[in-house]
């Protein structure tokens, strides 16, 4: 006989109940781990796209039924077979181990003998202050201004895409970055040669939203449940993208109609298209204005604190890297052949 799950059915009690819904998927299990540690969009799609690869990778076994062997024989096969980098095989490790630790809650001692592969140490890739120059005049519009704050202000891509109105304060040249890596807030400058190119967009950015309000538009996604808490917040000024997406789309979960941000790949697409017709022979993308950023102040006599706090760092020893200027130029050590 055909059960309907959502019919009440009669029990050996003779309680009359509903059937219990079915548990849910892993996957629906690692998102919601993953949300309600308030993880990145970018880190939870990463993380399930490597869950999924394990899986398939043993013959679709649950990985409860799976272990240290398994994992090991896994991150083998990416850096044997498909010779990923170490970083890429380190963040597949990290989201298997936190398949394990947080979503089936096995903590078993082999997790602490899983090494994770060492990641060399790279220089970061810098470009000069004319290359960045040339980059700059072979862009024009709103994909020009955003690469002159990758630049300017030592922006992270996402950082860029994902400003909003209340975290730009033209009164003090101050940007303020909202939950960046690792879910930090930080403070950096907004070059005083972008502020009225930065506030005539501004301007514009806002004509464009009271015309959304008068449509019934003008929402935007909120970060944390604030929606809950300030329902209205979602049409608010303050609240809206310094660079929004220039199309609309229909929440499915609320019927509001919102504007996305900018999509990072236009940018990306732009930076890419003006750095191949400047001809830098480098492998340039949006983060290397963020490592020129940096290098240019060291250059200029920065403290490399200040640098720090600028970029974000938790750690000065991830911006000591930056230190490579001081060994190259007027600054550096001499050769002795350049001895007369």
């Amino acid at each position: 006989m055909r059960v309907d799950p959502f019919v009440a059915t009669h029990e050996p009690s003779g309680a009359w109940a509903p059937s219990p819904p079915p548990p849910p998927r892993l996957l629906d299990q690692v998102r919601a781990a993953l949300r309600a540690r308030h993880y990145s969009r970018s880190t939870e799609r990463a993380y399930v796209r490597w869950i999924c690869r394990f899986v398939r990778h043993h013959g679709k076994r649950h990985p409860a039924e799976m272990g240290e062997s398994e994992i090991t024989a896994f991150l083998s096969s990416l850096a044997v077979k498909q010779r990923v980098s170490s970083s890429t095989q380190n963040q597949a490790l990290s989201a298997l181990l936190f398949l394990y630790r947080e979503v089936l809650r096995i903590e078993l001692p082999w997790m602490d003998r899983i090494v994770r592969a060492k990641t060399p140490a790279r220089l970061p890739v810098v470009l000069t202050r004319s290359e960045v120059r040339a980059v700059l005049e072979r862009t024009n519009g709103t994909p020009k201004l955003m690469v002159s704050l990758l630049y300017g202000a030592g922006l992270r891509l996402m950082e860029c895409c994902r400003l909003r109105i209340k975290d730009v304060d033209f009164a003090t040249s101050e940007i303020t970055v909202r939950g960046g890596k690792g879910d930090r807030d930080r403070r950096t400058i907004l070059p005083s040669t972008l502020r009225e190119e930065l506030r005539t967009h501004v301007a514009t950015v806002q004509h464009t939203h009271a015309g959304d309000l008068v449509r019934g538009a003008g929402w935007v996604e909120l970060p944390n449940a604030l929606d809950r808490k300030y329902p209205n917040a979602g049409r608010e000024w303050p609240w809206q993208w310094v660079f929004p997406a220039t199309r609309h789309y229909r929440d499915t979960t609320t019927g509001q109609i919102r504007r996305h941000h900018l999509h990072e790949s236009v940018l990306q697409r732009a930076f890419r298209e003006a750095a191949l017709a400047a001809r830098i022979a480098k492998p340039a993308t949006c983060h290397t204005l963020r490592h020129s950023f940096a290098t240019h102040l060291l250059e200029d006599g920065y403290d490399i604190r200040t640098i720090q706090e600028l970029l974000g760092h938790r750690d000065v020893s991830t911006t000591m890297i930056y230190t490579h200027v001081l060994n190259r130029g007027g600054r550096g050590v001499r050769s002795p052949m350049d001895r007369s």
